[in-house]
C-alpha cells in the first residue's frame, strides 16, 4: 500500500443542480490542498428533496443533477464541506460522505 492509499480514506458525494456545475468545479479547482482530482458524473434527483423545476422534470418526476465524486482525506473532506457551504449557499445541493476501503491506480 503506498502513502496515497492510505490517507484516501473517504468518498465525498456532492449532488447539485447543473447550474452550478462550473461554480463548483472552480471552487475545487481553486483548493488543491483539500482536493487531489475529481469525477463529474452526469445524474438524476427523485424523491421529496427533488427541486422539479421544467415542465418535463414535474412529468418524469426528476431533475437533472451533477455528482461530484471525490477521494480524499476525511478531515479535509470535510473541512472543504465548511468551505463550500460559506462560499455557495443552496439548499438545493446534498451531500454524504462514505469510507473508501482501497484507493490506487493501475499500472
Amino acid at each position: 500500500m503506498t502513502q496515497s492509499e492510505k490517507i484516501m480514506d473517504a468518498l465525498l458525494n456532492l449532488a447539485i443542480p447543473v447550474t452550478l456545475e462550473d461554480e463548483v468545479a472552480d471552487f475545487l479547482l481553486l483548493r488543491p490542498a483539500l482536493v487531489s482530482g475529481f469525477t463529474i458524473v452526469a445524474a438524476q434527483g427523485m424523491g421529496q428533496g427533488a427541486n422539479l423545476l421544467s415542465s418535463m422534470e414535474q412529468v418524469q418526476g426528476r431533475c437533472k443533477r451533477k455528482l461530484f465524486l471525490v477521494v480524499g482525506e476525511q478531515e479535509k473532506l470535510r473541512q472543504l464541506l465548511k468551505e463550500l457551504s460559506l462560499e455557495i449557499k443552496s439548499q438545493d445541493i446534498s451531500y454524504w460522505i462514505t469510507p473508501v476501503l482501497q484507493f490506487g491506480r493501475l499500472s
